[in-house]
């Protein structure tokens, strides 16, 4: 037997206990389970650092180094999640419809966990985290498969996390983690229907397109993030710059950060080539159409492909429009209904950028 069959076997056995917890030992774990995040955070940093130096020696870009690394503070932040976690409501045995037959027969249609989930993701160990503190509140098993850049910090985490529910009402075999890093451990769980009830995958567009395509096991398909910021004739520069600034360099790996910036005209002719003095300062890579070359000729030629690709990394599109509607053709065309921004003084074009962008 497989480990991918035996542990989803696992998962499958642990479900229905889990299913019947109150919302109050629920709760009650992902405190715990919070708790000892903290207390075993340089544990973890260690596990974390025989990643990190991998990845070096492997020759992987900073971004996405950055997006591995874990430090106290992130790790904090990683059990900050939990706890609001536990401040949700919990879905589960909600009546979202009731009504009597006239024979009498009573109808009810009721919130339950699905099962058991298989989440297959890439480099940020804190996914880990994040999808067994929201599996747990739904009363839902998970089998996670983490990518193998993050194999000694999820397996450090999940050892963390399984200690801490030895102390509660949940049982442990609901959470478990793939430790084998090979493709073949991926391609069997987007076959296992039977064990999995769904499968979640969350990370670039290869990742999902081949969970997407290959899968026989029900796919909750999430998103990637080519994500835009518009700049108005109307926007005020010092304003545009930071929240164009923050929205790439903050923290270029995660699946928000921006990867296409939408000039107007006006705006561009004024301002964009001090916007982009400010963009190589912090070692960004501009990629830039016609007339964002003509007007700082130092940018790169953007190809076809730019405007549809996920960089998460220190590289960004921009592109020159005539306005709100050229704007906005082109986040129809070219974005993932991931996350956009305007910015803008005029009202009326931010109502209709909050009405007409997904």
């Amino acid at each position: 037997m497989s480990e991918v069959v035996q542990k989803a076997k696992l998962a499958k056995q642990a479900a229905p206990k889990l299913g019947l917890l109150s919302t109050e030992q629920k709760n009650d774990a992902l405190l715990r389970m919070a708790d000892a995040l903290v207390a075993e955070a340089e544990s973890i940093i260690a596990a974390n650092a025989e990643d990190l130096q991998r990845g070096r020696e492997s020759g992987i870009s900073t971004s996405l180094l950055d997006r591995l690394a874990l430090n106290r503070q992130r790790i904090e932040a990683m059990a900050d999640g939990l706890r609001q976690v536990v401040a949700l409501p919990d879905p589960i045995g909600d009546t979202l419809e009731a009504f009597d037959r006239p024979n009498g027969l009573q109808i009810r249609k009721v919130r339950v966990p699905l099962g058991v989930i298989g989440i297959i993701y890439e480099a940020r160990p804190n996914v880990t985290v994040d999808a067994a503190g929201l599996c747990l509140k739904t009363g839902n098993a998970v089998v996670l498969r983490g990518g193998s850049s993050a194999l000694h910090s999820n397996k450090r985490i999940v050892e963390v996390l399984h200690a801490a529910l030895k102390s509660t009402d949940v049982p442990a075999d609901a959470l478990q983690l793939v430790m084998d890093p090979s493709r073949a451990s991926v391609d069997e769980m987007l076959k296992l229907n039977g064990l999995l009830d769904v499968l979640i995958p969350r990370g670039g567009a290869s990742l999902i397109q081949n969970v997407v395509k290959n899968a026989t096991v029900p796919v909750i398909e999430t998103g990637a993030g080519i994500c835009h910021t518009y700049i108005d004739a109307s926007a005020q520069p010092d304003m545009a710059l930071k929240i164009a600034i923050n929205a790439k360099v903050q923290r270029p790996s995660v699946c928000n950060s921006m990867e296409t910036l939408l000039v107007h005209r006006d705006f561009a002719k004024r301002h964009l080539a001090s916007i982009a003095e400010q963009f190589v300062q912090q070692m960004v890579e501009l990629r830039g159409d016609a007339e964002t070359r003509r007007l700082v000729p130092a940018v790169k030629a953007a190809s076809n492909t730019d405007w549809d690709t996920e960089y998460n990394d220190y590289i960004l599109n921009v592109r020159v429009v005539n306005g709100l509607d050229e704007a906005l053709a082109h986040i129809r065309r070219h974005g993932t209904m991931h996350s956009e921004c305007i910015v803008t003084e005029d009202a009326a074009n931010a109502a209709r950028f909050l009405q007409e962008v997904d």
